[in-house]
């Protein structure tokens, strides 16, 4: 299974004149963007589509409701033409497939990949313990990526550090899209768990997700071409 690029930047800014400004100047060969729900909030689907226009699509709306709500979620989702769409995996199996069932009706051949946020990188095992879960990190992003699988789902977003241990779990054909990524020197900012481009590649992510260090530079199109070429270092 394959994406249209390995890079997508996140635009997590509120207005449609800032991520627009910011999609003109990274705009290129290789790069994505990924829009989320601050900004699907504010704007809209007529905002998404204002924005994205014909770059690779992921919608990280991030969705978490009962089953019904997430499949009809979905079907308007794909409305504007998006590669990727989160879902959270601590939704539960029936969510999940409804998920991937909408997907696969709404979406034709063009169908946007459904995939499964196991555990936010903004999260630690002292985080987890506060919410009940016991246990290791890792052992508990595999369990929920099983779970994807098991539901029909294309993939799922986990933390750089989760990566080798799931593409040796669930083989080639499932994607890893992987946030939490920082370029060499890059400040961690509000991420626990992260690691450089090129290590997350080769541990055997499909697709990175970049923000901060490409939307707060100074040049972001230089920040993105530096990125590429330390991904394919």
């Amino acid at each position: 299974m394959s994406l249209p690029v390995k890079l997508f930047c996140a635009l997590d800014v509120p207005t449609r004149a800032d991520a627009s400004r910011l999609a003109r100047e990274i705009a290129g060969p290789g790069v994505g963007l990924k829009l989320g729900l601050e900004f699907f909030v504010a704007e809209g689907p007529e905002g998404v589509r204002a924005v994205a226009q014909d770059a690779p699509l992921f919608l990280d709306l991030k969705l978490h409701d009962i089953p019904n709500t997430v499949a009809g979620a979905i079907r308007s989702a794909c409305a504007v033409g998006p590669t990727l769409i989160t879902v959270m995996a601590a939704g539960g199996r029936a969510m999940m497939r409804a998920a991937a069932d909408a997907a696969r009706k709404a979406g034709g051949r063009n169908r946007p990949r459904i995939v499964a946020v196991t555990v936010l990188t903004s999260l630690d095992k002292a985080d987890l313990i506060e919410t009940g879960i016991e246990g290791a990190i890792a052992d508990h992003a595999l369990r929920l990526a099983r779970l994807a699988r098991e539901s029909g789902l294309d993939g799922v977003v986990c933390s750089p550090h989760e990566v080798a241990l799931l593409r040796g779990a669930l083989g080639s054909d499932f994607l890893l899209i992987v946030p939490g990524v920082r370029p060499t020197g890059s400040a961690i900012g509000d991420q626990k768990r992260v690691m450089t481009p090129s290590d997350t590649l080769r541990a055997g992510a499909d697709a990175l997700v970049v923000g901060r260090p490409i939307t707060q530079a100074s040049d972001p199109a230089g920040a993105t071409r530096s990125i590429l070429t330390e991904m394919a270092a």
